[in-house]
């Protein structure tokens, strides 16, 4: 915490400034077990191949945050930090509109007001970011989850840059990740970050020697339980609690493509499976 705010904030002030922090607990029952919905202090991966419905299903869970109670929102506030240079604006305006009772402009001005969106054009603009959006936490109790799409967009950029030293390879991303850890233990927010399937190789469905294929975790049970097969580094393994495993499938429904999510955590072993296509709406589960 800045000086600034150690200064000024009592420890009873603290204490009850985070007791109101809201929680995006129970975002979406389709994705995650009963027992096992993200909570305070938990982070998400979302994890898939480009063009397997991530991005997609980041807009349908922020729109559930940012609507009102009265339209089955969250009134939940979220941080949007956009790293692939993907986020659509218009696409979740869309959303809204078609999830709101009446879908006006000031029905929209309103939902969008919970959103900050942020981007970043590499690892150390993304550091920068998190180690300034302290303050920002800080100051908004309603203002409690956070969006990183993608954490994995610099691992090429930062990889070439490191040299032959894994160490500087992964110096920012660790440190990106320190930042978080710091802002999950304060301010008990929630991480949503999506992560590219960037690996290729001679392996199965393009997975490195650290990654996973696609289809063996779809396959296995035992797979998708398996934190520690992602190519991004160690800290960042250790911080994830959930993990949703995207890919797409061979079927179609209203001539929309259909996808799968395999959900994980790291407090089961269960698992679940869902299927979604994507519309002018929004997902749609199936």
């Amino acid at each position: 915490m800045t000086d600034r705010l150690m200064s000024s904030e009592s420890g009873a002030q603290l204490l009850a400034r985070l007791e109101g922090r809201r929680s995006p607990r129970n975002t979406e029952p389709h994705l995650f077990l009963e027992d096992s919905s993200p909570a305070q202090g938990d982070v998400v991966e979302f994890y898939g191949a480009e063009g397997t419905g991530k991005t997609e299903m980041l807009y349908h869970l922020v729109a559930r945050c940012v609507l009102p109670a009265d339209s089955g929102g969250l009134e939940v506030e979220v941080m949007y930090v956009d790293t692939d240079y993907h986020f659509d604006m218009l696409r979740l305006v869309t959303i809204l509109e078609r999830r709101l009772p009446q879908g006006s402009e000031e029905e929209v001005r309103s939902c969008l007001r919970r959103l900050y969106v942020v981007h970043c054009a590499s690892s150390l603009q993304l550091l920068f970011t998190l180690r300034y959006a302290e303050d920002t936490f800080c100051s908004r109790p309603s203002l409690g989850l956070l969006v990183v799409d993608s954490i994995s967009a610099f691992y090429w950029p930062d990889k070439s840059g490191g040299g032959h030293s894994v160490a500087r390879q992964e110096s920012n991303l660790r440190r990106c990740v320190e930042l978080l850890e710091k802002l999950l233990k304060d301010y008990r927010i929630v991480v949503f970050a999506s992560t590219q399937a960037v690996m290729r190789g001679s392996f199965p469905d393009g997975a490195g020697p650290d990654e996973p294929s696609l289809s063996s975790w779809k396959q296995s049970s035992s797979a998708r339980t398996d934190f520690g097969r992602t190519y991004l580094c160690k800290p960042w393994r250790r911080i994830v609690t959930h993990r949703l495993a995207f890919s797409k499938t061979d079927a179609r429904r209203d001539g929309k493509q259909v996808f799968s999510v395999a959900s994980s955590s790291t407090r089961t072993n269960r698992t679940k499976q869902c299927s979604f296509s994507i519309t002018d709406v929004g997902v749609q589960f199936i």
